[in-house]
């Protein structure tokens, strides 16, 4: 129910204005489930809103000199190549990752440690550790041995000692130094900074930096698939819903612990095929909570086969032209996705078509063949047959180069998640190959590529630390992730610092934050998450600055926040902003224009109908009987009863409905009165 309200959880620190630009490029919420070899993974999808305008003619893209040569080799296939990697970057000296994974393997390797490497491993762990416990010494303690070995050079200590400088984290707040130790981590190879540094570089707007460094996080991240040999599936959990904790996406991801897990799993021993193929695709993926592990993903969908199921055909195909827990095996892929094929699968035409262009498992390479199946595949709405043909066509491998033709079958296949199909899309954003030269563009694309790295992995730590009600840990991981420019991670941070306040074990910089240093920090990390197109991050921003929470009230910056998430179609914001126009707070009293706000506010959403209706009420009253006693009353309500507002949210636990009794009251007394005067 919408109403004039102020939201429960209310960052509380000015900030300065930022510009805001709308983006082309819209991201759903939810990740993909399916993917195919490593040409056709799915992340999540995408809705890319392009014009005429957006597009080159043939001519200016076909010659452009970063294209390969016409009629290229099928080795020259993609710019991902199966042998070229060289190191997983889960495995650097800066990931935090085998610290968190005890199963990890060590993060310097069968290497002795160098004394900096030492000092940082001890201090990540000491730091991990003192979040848990709530204990700030000790906190203190592993920042200085973290800050010991960034003074001797170590990358990763240095990223870390950045992330606290930007947060005020046992030493004042600097965005500056922390720019500058980001800068040095980045340039002696560390990949979070780099995710920093891009990211810094993306919010104020210099793109060809930000596009530069993007670029280079994207194909690692791609690459990282095939080292791994994980499908690059990511699952970013929101911890809130609004004002409060999503219960349910949290509940479904307790992994094995989950109900529904165990139903399934219960299901499947029990001989149910279509639960063993579901119970393969959560080990597989490691989906909903649930740990990876493809030597269980194997044995369900082999027995899920046996009993009949087809999908999970194509799924054992990829199992082992990945080498997933199997030794990689062409010519057993090869037998599963024909058979899968044969029945219809038709994703396992487009692993088919990616054999025959690289002659592995068949007889030798054969592209017509390989273009055969891809048109099978993308006839059928497959996205990895839309990305493959984009890239025979883009590169003119066994046809004729079409410039037009591959951005076509890129596109659509952007529009269904495929990553190295956003990749290859930002590409000739960033050229000007197809499509006209667009860095800001380019950037968004190659930023979502970017962040499924294997970096985005610290997001299943920090839930599990939620989930255990580890919530120090939580917030120090997801912060992390905040100061990496991932906006669920943001609004994740925020939320714990408003909702557990003392008890979010925040630190400040000296020992625990103070309240004014929590607030400080919520509010940055809600307007991060607001320009990121998060409306309820800009709303709650909005709030901060109209109520006055914590800062200076403030009538025009509430506006530019509501405006910010009017712009994302937030009725509540359509709401806010009418009244504001109706009473000529921040922006000019217009009664016209508070009525268009209201109206739009209940075509966005029908549940404002009530409040809205009681609005427009207020505004005929305001019109008919202006300057009387009626609008001085109605005016004066909120000050004259405050106890009773604080009273009705405290009792009705739904915020801001005072107001709407405020109304009601208006029309009690608008009917007294009629009634004296008749």
């Amino acid at each position: 129910m919408l109403s004039r309200r102020r939201s429960r959880l209310v960052p509380a620190t000015p900030m300065a204005r930022v510009r805001h630009r709308h983006l082309l490029l819209l991201v759903a919420v939810a990740a993909a489930a399916a993917a195919l070899l490593p040409c056709a993974s799915a992340v999540r999808p995408f809705v890319l809103v392009l014009t005429r305008d957006d597009f080159l003619k043939d001519a200016a893209g076909a010659q452009h000199p970063s294209l390969p040569s016409a009629d290229a080799d099928a080795d020259e296939w993609d710019d991902f190549d199966e042998e070229s990697p060289v190191a997983d970057p889960l495995l650097s000296p800066s990931s935090w990752v085998p610290l968190l994974d005890p199963a990890s393997a060590s993060p310097s390797g069968d290497e002795p440690d160098s004394p900096s490497d030492a000092l940082f491993v001890a201090g990540v762990r000491a730091m991990l550790s003192a979040a848990s416990e709530g204990d700030d010494a000790a906190f203190a303690t592993a920042a200085a041995q973290i800050e010991a070995a960034a003074t001797g050079g170590h990358p990763g200590a240095q990223s870390a000692l950045a992330f606290f400088s930007g947060a005020g984290m046992t030493r004042p707040t600097s965005r500056s130094r922390a720019f500058l130790l980001h800068k040095f981590a980045a340039d002696a190879g560390d990949l979070q900074s780099k995710m920093a540094l891009a990211y810094s570089y993306f919010r104020q707007e210099m793109y060809e930096e930000a596009v530069t460094i993007y670029a280079e996080l994207a194909e690692a991240a791609l690459t990282s698939y095939l080292i791994s040999k994980e499908p690059p599936v990511i699952e970013p959990v929101r911890l809130h819903s609004g004002t409060e904790e999503n219960k349910e996406a949290l509940r479904k991801s307790r992994g094995e612990d989950d109900e529904d897990f165990q139903i399934t799993e219960y299901q499947a021993q029990r001989g149910n095929t279509i639960a063993m193929h579901k119970l393969g695709l959560l080990y597989y993926y490691g989906l909903r909570g649930v740990r990876r592990d493809y030597g269980k993903a194997y044995h369900w969908f082999l027995k899920a086969v046996e009993k009949g199921d087809t999908r999970a055909m194509e799924l054992l195909g990829e199992i082992y032209a990945r080498g997933a827990g199997v030794e990689r095996n062409y010519t057993e892929a090869y037998k599963w996705l024909t058979l899968a094929a044969k029945q219809q699968q038709y994703s396992a035409y487009n692993g088919l078509g990616y054999l025959y262009v690289k002659g592995y498992g068949v007889e030798s390479k054969n592209l017509t063949k390989a273009k055969e199946y891809f048109e099978i595949a993308a006839d059928n709405k497959e996205h990895g047959g839309y990305y493959n043909l984009g890239v025979l066509y883009l590169k003119g491998i066994g046809v004729k180069r079409d410039v037009a033709t591959a951005c076509n079958f890129f596109l659509r296949a952007v529009n269904v998640g495929q990553p190295k199909a956003i990749y290859q899309v930002a590409k000739l954003f960033q050229k000007g190959i197809g499509l006209k030269r667009n860095l800001h563009m380019a950037a968004v694309m190659y930023k979502s590529v970017a962040e499924r790295g294997p970096w985005s992995s610290l997001s299943r730590w920090a839930l599990e630390s939620y989930l255990k009600g580890d919530i120090g840990k939580a917030l120090l991981l997801y912060s992390r992730m905040a100061d990496l420019g991932y906006e669920v991670a943001q609004s994740n941070a925020a939320w714990i610092l408003d909702r557990y306040g003392e008890e979010s074990v925040c630190m400040g910089e000296s020992g625990f934050c103070t309240d004014m240093e929590r607030h400080l920090r919520a509010h940055a990390l809600w307007w991060q998450a607001s320009e990121q197109g998060n409306e309820h991050a800009a709303l709650l921003i909005g709030d901060a600055y109209y109520y006055g929470q914590g800062v200076g009230r403030d009538y025009e910056r509430a506006a530019e926040a509501y405006m910010h998430a009017q712009s994302q179609s937030n009725a509540q914001a359509m709401f806010n902003l009418g009244y504001m126009h109706e009473h000529g707070h921040g922006l000019p009293l217009d009664l016209h224009l508070a009525k268009r706000y209201y109206d739009q506010a209940v075509e966005v959403d029908p549940g404002a109908k009530l409040p809205v209706m009681l609005a427009l009420t207020s505004l005929w009253i305001r019109k008919n009987y202006a300057g009387s006693f009626l609008v001085h009353f109605i005016d004066s309500l909120p000050e004259v009863y405050p106890v009773l507002e604080e009273w009705v949210e405290d009792v009705l636990m739904d915020e801001g409905n005072a107001t709407i009794l405020t109304l009601f009251a208006c029309l009690i007394d608008v009917d007294v009165v009629l009634e004296d005067m008749n």
